[in-house]
């Protein structure tokens, strides 16, 4: 993520916020998040308010734990239960009185005997709740859906539970994190939802330590165009658009991409209430803050790298001096380049969409980051994609870990930046390592920053500074060992820090705990 705050220029958001070249913006993150408690029977309609007993009776026996148990967003995630799959079917009108209308399908594994379970969730209307096709009990309080099967699971039992749920999603607004989630643009909606944005647009166990499949079915109205994670079942393409002609902007692949489609959505007058719907499949495990499900009006290019990935790339075309052409042709040059670095790309489509979003980050929602207004920048990008390796194939089971996402994607956003004719990797860790007022830098060990400062300088800038200096340790060959191999044992699953500087001391065959001490834990700053 990359976020763009004071500094000269944007960072990424978890990339979180919108970073440039010389250093991390402040993070914008944001949202409200309220629910009031609420009992009732799934299906009935009663008022949300009401009380009802248990189909089976009183709820007795185990539940599942209500948090994931990560002090860094307290209350998300929930235990007892491993889930596999979720089917998300969604209508959604930017415009309507409720902006959302969903089912959650959701497929898990009990992993103990449970009498109830919770999920996350918050501010939306649940209408009913079936457990494998028998009506539950629901209970909300706060963030929470509590959910009381007709019959309890026993541990190792799979389960489907059926969510039907309407509302209009908020922003997560956090006086630390800042505002981020259901972000309405003119024209529709952008979502990104790093760290506990998911439950509210739908219920799930938001932590990245539950990873799980996704497929979307969205239906929006007539004249918008849908982005989602994965891969669509058809190519996605607005109404009224037309293919560009021969020579026109945004015309042609250029090197790297080989053109395949390019569609323009428009409005369509008289059709406000004329319907389409769109498919897309996640066929890779997915931690929830890292779906995604973007409504608008976009010029829309497909096409392939020139290994063969698939890439869709889509851009706001109010947005001034953003060229679809380029934005294109760069997500293919980049994934192509960290291919080499650091083993093969872990999905099977790429891409990006840049929004007319009013928001100052950008987010690496998996297989296809997303974007705000605030324009195209290359580094940024390059931020964003390495994600895809650190932090979407590979994610953090914990946040406190955060470095192993944004350290990494801040040396590849460096790297970019030399690669491309600026400043030499070594050259930003110098920048860092003699400027002044780097308190933050030295003071906050981004191995375990804290809450506040999860999405801070340390942890972006530090957290690179760290694999610069790793790399002059160990020397280059030996660090693309590495990173090599952590993308490949951890691919689709996640690790922590303790697993990172295992396999760093078995493929370099020395001894860095004195090392990842002093660049991951200790206050100050390190010797070179």
């Amino acid at each position: 993520m990359h976020t763009a705050g004071n500094s000269p220029s944007p960072r990424p958001h978890g990339s979180r916020a919108v970073r440039g070249t010389a250093g991390l913006a402040a993070l914008a993150l944001a949202g409200s998040l309220t629910a009031a408690c609420q009992v009732s029977l799934g299906g009935d309609d009663d008022d949300p308010g009401a009380s009802s007993g248990s189909p089976g009776g009183a709820a007795t026996g185990p539940a599942g734990p209500t948090t994931a148990g990560d002090d860094y967003v307290p209350g998300d995630g929930n235990g007892g239960y491993d889930v596999q799959h979720y089917g998300l079917k969604l209508t959604i009108d930017p415009n309507g009185a409720k902006q959302l209308d969903g089912t959650a399908t959701i497929t898990a594994t009990a992993t103990e005997r449970l009498a109830r379970f919770n999920l996350d969730l918050t501010g939306l209307d649940v209408a009913s709740i079936k457990v494998d096709g028998a009506p539950a009990r629901q209970q909300r309080g706060g963030d929470e859906l509590e959910v009381t099967p007709a019959e309890p699971l026993e541990k190792g039992a799979k389960f489907t539970t059926v969510v039907e749920y309407s509302g209009t999603p908020k922003p997560v607004s956090d006086p630390v994190l800042g505002t981020y989630g259901w972000i309405r643009t003119p024209d529709g909606v952008f979502i990104a939802c790093q760290p506990s944005g998911a439950h509210t647009w739908f219920p799930s166990n938001d932590h990245p330590s539950d990873k799980a499949t996704f497929d979307f079915e969205i239906t929006v109205p007539q004249g918008l165009t849908v982005i989602a994670n994965g891969e669509p079942e058809t190519p996605p393409e607005g109404t009224g658009g037309a293919p560009v002609p021969p020579g026109a902007p945004g015309a042609g692949g250029g090197p790297g991409i080989e053109p395949v489609a390019w569609r323009r959505t428009s409005p369509h007058a008289g059709v406000r209430r004329a319907m389409t719907t769109s498919k897309w499949r996640v066929k890779k495990p997915m931690a929830t803050y890292l779906a995604t499900v973007d409504v608008g009006r976009f010029g829309v290019r497909t096409g392939k790298t020139p290994s063969g990935i698939p890439v869709i790339t889509a851009v706001d075309p109010t947005l001034p001096g953003v060229s679809l052409d380029q934005f294109h042709k760069l997500n293919g040059d980049i994934i192509e380049e960290w291919s080499k670095l650091f083993g093969p790309y872990p999905f099977s489509s790429a891409g990006g969409l840049i929004d007319n979003a009013d928001v100052g980050f950008a987010l690496e929602t998996q297989t296809r980051p997303v974007y705000g207004a605030f324009g195209l920048q290359p580094t940024i990008v390059a931020h964003e994609l390495a994600h895809q390796w650190f932090g979407d194939s590979v994610s953090v089971t914990r946040w406190k870990d955060i470095w192993l996402n944004e350290g990494f994607a801040t040396y590849a956003e460096w790297l970019w930046d030399e690669k491309s004719g600026g400043q030499t990797v070594q050259e930003h860790f110098d920048e860092a390592y003699e400027g002044l007022g780097a308190g933050e830098l030295w003071n906050v060990p981004p191995g375990n920053p804290g809450r506040k400062k999860m999405f801070g300088r340390s942890v972006y800038d530090r957290g690179g500074m760290t694999l610069v200096a790793l790399r002059n340790r160990v020397g280059e060959d030996v660090f693309y060992k590495i990173l090599k191999a952590w993308t490949k044992q951890r691919a689709y699953s996640g690790g922590t820090t303790e697993q990172f500087i295992a396999l760093a001391k078995k493929e370099s065959g020395k001894d860095l705990d004195e090392f990842f001490d002093d660049w991951l834990y200790r206050k100050g700053r390190p010797a070179k």
